[in-house]
């Protein structure tokens, strides 16, 4: 730890120093981060501290000192306050981060340290966690296939017919594939450790099997042990945290809400604890510790926000503590999805390519602070890099090198280098050691690294680079390390061993904190679904409306088909709540493994906070058409259909999300909700009666919620008073209705009726939870070639000694000859020119500037970079200079007509820098180190990475200077001017002229779109195979359940049956052709937008062509 202490803490110590001996009574010294200028403060603060002191346990450790400022000021600080810090508000919450962390680069290292010298102080000692693995093996079954055929339909319909023969016994060939082969380490705590290697050689698979998330279907052996415990014997998704490289969060959610809810479910572990104990030490000692600290450690159960400062450095700062940003943004996705992970009490991460789509500098800062955490909290920290620029590989401490699923290297970062020269490879200068490893291990890039002349090269393979490994002393070390029993009572708080960190209903309240959140972030869907109702019931209480409809037989049929619209109409308004839940569903497998909450609280609050929406809808209904429509006038009778379209529409939601949450994929889930539809719609008994539905097909009208509906409806309605006048036959006119349509229930039906809808709403909510408790999140097929299968065969047989003698390769420097065959294609260099270019975008607040005086050109042989950290402006300059901005206003000059050359940008849109490199960025390098307060670059440091790092928002303030001002200023600046002015109008350039505006003519259009369409629609066979099944069983029932009704024509009811059947083919049909086709022109809509700015054809090209297939 001495080592982390630069010169930047040894003044700050001094001074800390200073004022403690100036201090009066030595038992209550306070050291407060802002200065002090009279001893009346230090009198105040000594006799707070000692009623701090008076105080019960469990006060004291509620209570602390922060800051009294004048209002809302955080300059004005009149003195100290004792203060509750669970009682801490936001603000108060955030004066206090903003105090603490001031500049990310430099107080995240300063604020650990100080925390660790409060706990050091008292002899608190933090748990750790030491993870060993002794022969760790994993091993995977794949099916062999020959190629990856195309997705077409006959293609997809074999590999279903193949899944049949599979079903009665039949196996395809499968092979077993070694993913890890025989692993052997250690992951010690306050060490970083990198994790490198190629793509597909085992990283994620081993980051899986150490913390404790390997897929089921995996053959695992060998053990895995957590200070001395085996995985079986605890919880290792509580006790470390594995976080994938895959982002996925809740888009409605904010940064800073993420996080929150993440720490409200991870709790805060063992940190109670150790502040108790650091506190019951200090009075003892007499020792009065920082208030800040003591704040802003006291409040544990909210600095685990902060906390994730320390990982992700101003990017989070600015995320989650100042701006209320959704996390529709790459980057922030990507702090939030890992921040959400890591923010817990964990004390082991193992972290999957974290750094991935972020910038160089980004990627230093995020690495830096686990560094910094790793080093000072003794946190066991494993990361998955691909290839780290060597300013952040030499943060790390640790290496382990694998490859095709074997260790090649384990050991301390420092001797890497040292390990392959023994094996006769040395890293050339200016070549990163992250690049150099990657790359001696591949048979194609292997040979230039050869440095021994005396001896020819030749290949040395895996298996015999992991051979000299374990024969070195780095892997002899190991096994002896290995070989030593770890005692198991040390450390006994590092591992978790209850599966919640919460009791029950904590979780069930943070689950519905967060249901809560997302319907107000959504409410533009459920006021858009309200809106949709009020308007189909307007229309509908118009159709219906009650003039001239008199009480008799004839006009029954008309409350009979308006009571059975309402119900489809309201059934059919919970099938939005199907495509919400698989959209949620990934994030609740990651939740639900990493042990955040268990299924049912999810599932309860969902369920609960959905029966507000039932209610409103169903007042609607009902407000708007029942006296309208002129049914029964009492009021029970009101609320009693009220009640039942209440249920209804509940009961809708509660199925659509179960089949949601066992289907799990959109297009299963779409097919099995337009199945559940097509069945309730006809076994409801209104488009055919109970009685005329063939025998053994009868039991459909009890087990589908809508007919319960329709009964419920209907005794409601005909059993009134005003339908009890006597016909002919001594029956009620009501009566007569309900035996004409099968509805012959008594009353107490209503109830029964409305028993079963909330029955069958309690069961799919209990299918719901049980679903969500126990399938996981559909996962692809294992496959693997049958060349691959081949070619690894072949691989084993020669480490395995069939092929003892290889021939062997000499290496021979080849120079690059041109090739005689080379193709040239034709085109017409231009140059374009931009100058003082402007972007704006309107925002509901103001007009946001996002690009700021751009000027600069591109000419024509000469390799431009166009740099900046995330944010800056990159992506948008791209798309205003090649005109695909299609909203805000673009203002300035751009015009269209081998040194490299660089474009740096700001954070702003603004160009710090423009102009040449220079050989090995010398120019860049010197044009920076030239401003005053810039450092100097680093020896063997990366000058992209230099150039984002002093050019930060951060150290721009720490500078006092602005960047964009100084090119402005500059000379660069100048010389570009005049370049742009003299390339306004290139020598020897022609005006340019197009003979038409498409390449092709119109009949070439429609050929190539129609092409096309014809590929894209016959290789979706999903769509394709979905609406042919259901098609299918939708005729196959259709013809069952109408079988001969043509020709049964002796009374009214037949005839009705028979319009029944004729005017539901087409509603249930069309209704799922229109559903299923959306997501497929979606899909295709992105397309046509990218095509078509492209100048490929014309718009009506392809509307017409999409039609045909």
């Amino acid at each position: 730890m001495a080592q982390l202490v630069g010169n930047d803490e040894i003044e700050p110590s001094r001074i800390e120093l200073a004022e403690t001996g100036k201090s009066l009574r030595s038992s209550f010294r306070c050291h407060t981060s802002s200065f002090r200028n009279s001893s009346g403060v230090d009198v105040e603060c000594a006799s707070q501290w000692a009623e701090i002191d008076r105080l019960p346990t469990f006060e004291r450790l509620r209570s602390s000192l922060i800051d009294e400022h004048n209002g809302s000021s955080k300059v004005d600080i009149q003195g100290k306050r004792v203060i509750d810090v669970t009682k801490l508000g936001a603000q108060e919450r955030h004066m206090l981060v903003e105090k603490l962390i001031k500049h990310v680069e430099d107080d995240n290292l300063q604020l650990l340290q100080k925390m660790r010298r409060r706990i050091d102080k008292v002899g608190v000692e933090l748990p750790t966690v030491v993870v060993r693995y002794n022969d760790l093996r994993v091993e995977a079954m794949c099916e062999v296939v020959r190629g990856k055929p195309l997705p077409t339909l006959w293609n997809s319909l074999k590999r279903l017919l193949l899944d049949c023969t599979m079903l009665i016994g039949l196996k395809s060939q499968e092979a077993k594939i070694n993913i890890i082969d025989d692993f052997n380490g250690i992951i010690k705590p306050g060490r970083m450790t990198l994790l490198l290697g190629p793509p597909g050689c085992g990283k994620t698979t081993l980051l899986k099997a150490l913390s404790g998330n390997l897929d089921k279907s995996l053959k695992v052996a060998g053990e895995v042990f957590y200070n001395g415990h085996k995985l079986e014997e605890f919880i290792p998704q509580k006790t470390s945290a594995y976080v994938s490289q895959n982002d996925l969060h809740i888009p409605e959610l904010t940064v800073r809400e993420a996080l929150d809810f993440s720490a409200r479910c991870q709790g805060v572990g063992t940190r109670a604890e150790i502040m108790a104990e650091v506190v019951k030490r200090e009075k003892q000692a007499r020792v009065v510790p920082d208030p800040d600290i003591d704040t802003y450690m006291k409040d544990y159960k909210h600095t685990m926000i902060v906390k994730s400062l320390l990982f992700f450095a101003r990017r989070l700062e600015q995320l989650a503590l100042r701006f209320p940003i959704t996390l529709s943004n790459f980057s922030d996705g990507v702090s939030a999805s890992r921040g959400e992970i890591i923010i817990g009490p964990t004390r082991a991460l193992f972290m999957d390519e974290i750094t991935n789509g972020l910038d160089s500098s980004t990627t230093y800062q995020i690495v830096a602070s686990l560094q910094h955490l790793a080093h000072i909290t003794d946190a066991t920290i494993l990361v998955a890099l691909l290839q780290p620029a060597p300013e952040t590989f030499d943060l790390f401490d640790d290496i382990i090198l694998m490859a095709e699923g074997k260790i090649v290297y384990h050991g301390p970062r420092s001797h890497v280098l040292e390990f392959f020269e023994d094996c006769g490879f040395r890293c050339p200068k200016r070549k990163g050691v992250a690049d150099f490893l990657q790359e001696v291990i591949s048979r194609k890039d292997q040979a230039q690294y050869w440095h021994q002349a005396e001896q020819s090269w030749s290949y040395i393979s895996v298996d015999m680079f992991s051979k000299k490994f374990k024969e070195s002393t780095y892997g002899k070390k190991i096994d002896a390390e290995l070989s030593q029993p770890f005692i198991k009572c040390c450390h006994k708080n590092a591992s978790s061993f209850g599966m919640y960190s919460l009791s029950k209903w904590a979780l069930f309240r943070a689950c519905m904190s967060r249901e809560w959140l997302l319907m107000r972030r959504n409410s533009f869907v459920y006021v858009f679904r309200l809106i949709q109702l009020v308007i189909t019931a307007s229309i509908s209480m118009t159709v219906f409306l009650r003039n001239g409809a008199g009480i008799d037989v004839i006009h029954a049929n008309r409350y009979l088909g308006a009571s059975f619209y309402a119900i489809v109409v309201l059934f059919f308004d919970g099938m939005p709540e199907l495509s919400m839940t698989v959209a949620r569903l990934p994030i609740f497998y990651k939740q639900r493994d990493l042990c955040f909450y268990p299924a049912w609280s999810y599932a309860i609050s969902s369920a609960i906070l959905k029966v507000p929406l039932s209610l409103l809808a169903g007042l609607i209904w009902t407000s708007l058409t029942y006296y309208v429509i002129g049914y029964s006038p009492e009021p029970g009778r009101f609320f009693g259909q009220f009640m039942l379209l209440f249920s209804v529409h509940f009961v809708a939601i509660s199925l659509f999300r179960f089949l949601a949450s066992v289907f799990r994929t959109m297009d299963a889930s779409s097919a099995s909700a337009s199945f559940a539809i097509l069945f309730d719609f006809l076994f409801a008994g209104f488009i055919i009666r109970k009685t005329s539905m063939p025998t053994w097909l009868k039991w459909g009208f009890w087990v589908f919620p809508l007919s319960y509906g329709e009964v419920g409806l209907a005794v409601n309605e005909f059993l009134a008073p005003r339908w009890q006048t006597k016909l002919a036959g001594n029956t009620t006119i009501g009566d007569e209705t309900l035996e004409n349509r099968g509805l012959q229930f008594s009353g107490y039906f209503f109830w029964i009726s409305l028993g079963a809808l909330l029955g069958f709403a309690i069961l799919f909510n209990i299918g719901f939870a049980l679903a969500l408790t126990f399938l996981n999140s559909p996962q692809s097929r294992a496959i693997i070639s049958n060349e691959k299968v081949t070619q690894t065969e072949r691989s084993e047989d020669s480490s395995n000694g069939s092929k003892k003698e290889a021939k062997l390769k000499s290496y021979k420097k080849t120079t690059s000859k041109p090739q005689k065959d080379r193709v040239v294609l034709p085109f017409e260099p231009l140059t374009l020119s931009f100058e003082d270019v402007q972007y704006y975008v309107e925002t509901p607040l103001k007009k946001l500037q996002l690009l700021c005086d751009i000027t600069g050109a591109i000419r024509p042989g000469v390799l431009t970079a166009l740099m900046g950290i995330t944010g800056a402006g990159k992506t948008t300059l791209l798309d205003v200079l090649a005109g695909r901005k299609t909203i805000g206003t673009i203002q300035g000059d751009i015009r269209i007509g081998g040194h490299p050359k660089l474009i740096l940008l700001k954070t702003g849109g603004r160009i710090i820098y423009s102009g040449p490199l220079g050989q090995h960025s010398s120019n860049v390098i010197k044009y920076f180190e030239d401003i005053p307060g810039v450092p100097t670059i680093k020896s063997n440091y990366n000058p992209a990475t230099w150039m984002l790092e002093v050019t930060s928002t951060s150290a721009e303030a720490g500078l006092g200077i602005d960047f964009s001002q100084v090119y402005k200023n500059s000379v660069l600046y100048k010389n570009n001017q005049a370049l742009v002015n003299s390339l306004r109008i290139p020598p020897d350039s022609k005006e340019l002229h197009f003979a038409t505006c498409f390449p092709q003519n119109g009949w070439g259009q429609f050929k190539s779109c129609l092409w096309k369409q014809h590929l894209s629609y016959w290789r979706s066979p999903s769509y394709i195979f979905n609406r042919y099944m259901y098609s299918l069983i939708a005729s196959l029932l259709y013809g069952i359940l109408f079988w001969d009704q043509g020709r049964k024509m002796d009374n009214q009811q037949n005839l009705f049956n028979v319009l029944g059947a004729a005017f539901s083919v087409a509603f249930p049909l069309g209704i799922y052709n229109c559903k299923s086709v959306l997501p497929y022109v979606s899909t295709e809509r992105s397309v046509l937008y990218r095509e078509r700015f492209a100048g490929m054809y014309n718009s009506w090209a392809y509307p017409l062509a999409q039609v045909i297939p």
